[in-house]
């Protein structure tokens, strides 16, 4: 009887202390991350989050590059047009659509739009996060209708379910990669 006990109490703390790596299996394979090096330089350029960065890597593509039906490039989905803009904004001289399969040049890309829209809807990340999933051009529009009506464009009344599930999306994994990756992305 000793003996089976012994051997109980043995697997016991044998699942238990495997316990950390489980959960750590668990949250890669929910929430990877990849990169961090990357992100983490290109948000502190940008004055920008680590985690809301890889959020946004996240949402776009789940950190497995990749081109989109739209044409849309890379870990944040840079679409050309917007490349393009990007690189004329920021000076870019020897930019080339082919450059945002590198994670460094796409994340960077990223990054620096996601600072522009943010400084472009002062400081709402909602409407930057619209703006990076829907366009600008939408969401000037969204905006213009709300003030018209006296009220302020929030996540719930944002007009296309899919820009609004991106916004919810992205902000609660931003949350998730704060806590499970604090020490790897460091201070927001």
């Amino acid at each position: 009887m000793l003996a089976v006990l012994a051997i109980l109490a043995a697997g016991t703390v044998g699942v238990i202390a495997a316990l950390p790596s489980v959960e750590r299996v668990v949250r890669e394979l929910t929430y990877p991350l990849h990169d961090t090096a990357i992100i983490n330089r290109a948000a502190y350029a940008e004055h920008l989050d680590p985690a809301f960065v890889a959020a946004v890597i996240y949402a776009e593509t789940k950190f497995d590059p990749r081109t989109s039906s739209t044409g849309a490039l890379g870990l944040m989905q840079i679409e050309p047009s917007t490349a393009r803009y990007l690189a004329h904004l920021s000076g870019g001289s020897q930019f080339a659509l082919r450059d945002l399969a590198h994670p460094a040049t796409n994340i960077a890309y990223g990054s620096y739009y996601l600072r522009y829209l943010l400084n472009r809807y002062r400081g709402s990340r909602t409407l930057a996060l619209a703006a990076y999933n829907a366009g600008m051009t939408n969401v000037d529009r969204w905006v213009a209708n709300a003030r018209a009506t006296g009220t302020a464009l929030i996540p719930a009344s944002i007009p296309f379910p899919q820009t609004r599930a991106y916004v919810t999306k992205v902000e609660a994994a931003t949350k998730t990669y704060r806590h499970d990756y604090a020490k790897l992305l460091g201070p927001p």
